[in-house]
C-alpha cells in the first residue's frame, strides 16, 4: 500500500507536536503554579470526551469498512472486535507493568509537593528525584502506542490525525506536570526539570517511527483495519484509565463530565462538518 512522502511527515509532525506538549505541562508546573484546577479538569475531560467518541464513531467504522472490504463483513467485524480489546489488552499490560505505588498517572500538583520539601534545604531530595526519573520512564513507555495511534490515524485521515493530535496533547500537559515538579523541588533546577520532561515526550514520535517500520512491509487494506481498530482499544483504555480519573483528581466530578460531554459534542459537530 503506496504512502506518500508528504502524508508521511505531516504524520510525524502530529505526533512530535502531541508528545512534545509535556514541555507545555513543565512550564505550567514551574512558572505558572496557580494554574487553574478547575480548567484543567475541564481540559482532561475534554480530551477523554474527544477520544472516545473519535473511537467509538470513526475509527472503529472505518476499521470494520478496511478490514469488511478486504475480508468479507462477517469476518471482518470479528477481526475488528478482536483487535479492539487486543489494543486495550496491550495497554492494560503496560500498566499491569508499571508499580502502582508510583505511576505517574497519580498526579499531585506543585502546591502538594511543596509541603514534602524544606525550603530551607538545598541538597537534592533522592526521594523526589527518582519519582520524577522513574515518572519519565513510564510516560516514555505510555507514549510509545499512543505516538503509534497519533501517526497511523494521520496517515489514515489528516482531519482525524489532528483531533487525536490535539485530544493526546492535552492528555500529556498534566504528564509533564508530573515529570518536571518532582525533579525541580529535588534539585531546584527549572533548566533540569524541564529537559526531562521534555525528553519523555519524545518517546511518542520515537514509538511511531518504530512502529511505522516494524509494519511498513504488511501495509495493506486489513492491516490498517486492525491497527485502527487497535488504536480505538488504547484510547478509549486512555480515556478511561487515565484521562478521566486525573480530571477527577484536579477539579470536581461535574467539572470533568461536562468537558467529557463536551469534547463529545465537539467531535461531533467537527465530524459532521468535515464529512
Amino acid at each position: 500500500m503506496e504512502i506518500a512522502t508528504e502524508t508521511l511527515w505531516f504524520a510525524f509532525g502530529l505526533t512530535l507536536l502531541a508528545g512534545l506538549s509535556t514541555g507545555i505541562g513543565s512550564l505550567m508546573a514551574l512558572y505558572v503554579k496557580t494554574a487553574n484546577r478547575k480548567f484543567l479538569s475541564a481540559t482532561l475531560g475534554f480530551s477523554a470526551g474527544v477520544m472516545i467518541y473519535v473511537s467509538m464513531i470513526e475509527i472503529i467504522a472505518e476499521a470494520r469498512a478496511s478490514l469488511g472490504a478486504a475480508l468479507g463483513p462477517v469476518k471482518g467485524d470479528y477481526v475488528t472486535t478482536i483487535a479492539f480489546f487486543a489494543g486495550i489488552a496491550l495497554v492494560a499490560l503496560i500498566d499491569k507493568l508499571v508499580p502502582s505505588a508510583e505511576n505517574p498517572h497519580a498526579m499531585r500538583d506543585v502546591r502538594e509537593m511543596e509541603k514534602e520539601v524544606d525550603p530551607e534545604t538545598k541538597k537534592e531530595d533522592f526521594y523526589l528525584l527518582r519519582l520524577g526519573m522513574f515518572s519519565a520512564l513510564v510516560i516514555a513507555i505510555h507514549n510509545f502506542p499512543e505516538g503509534l495511534a497519533t501517526f497511523m490515524s494521520a496517515i489514515q485521515d489528516p482531519a482525524l490525525g489532528i483531533s487525536i493530535a490535539v485530544a493526546i496533547a492535552i492528555h500529556n500537559i498534566p504528564e509533564g506536570i508530573a515529570v518536571s515538579v518532582p525533579v525541580y523541588y529535588a534539585t531546584g533546577d527549572r533548566r533540569r526539570a524541564f529537559c526531562y520532561s521534555f525528553l519523555s515526550g519524545l518517546s511518542e514520535p520515537l514509538g511511531a517511527i518504530i512502529g511505522y517500520f516494524l509494519l511498513i512491509q504488511f501495509f495493506t487494506e486489513a492491516m490498517f483495519g486492525v491497527i485502527f481498530a487497535g488504536v480505538a482499544g488504547i484510547m478509549v483504555y486512555i480515556s478511561l484509565d487515565e484521562l478521566l480519573p486525573a480530571a477527577e483528581k484536579y477539579g470536581e466530578h461535574h467539572v470533568a463530565i461536562y468537558g467529557l460531554i463536551a469534547g463529545m459534542a465537539v467531535m461531533a459537530v467537527s465530524l459532521l462538518l468535515l464529512g
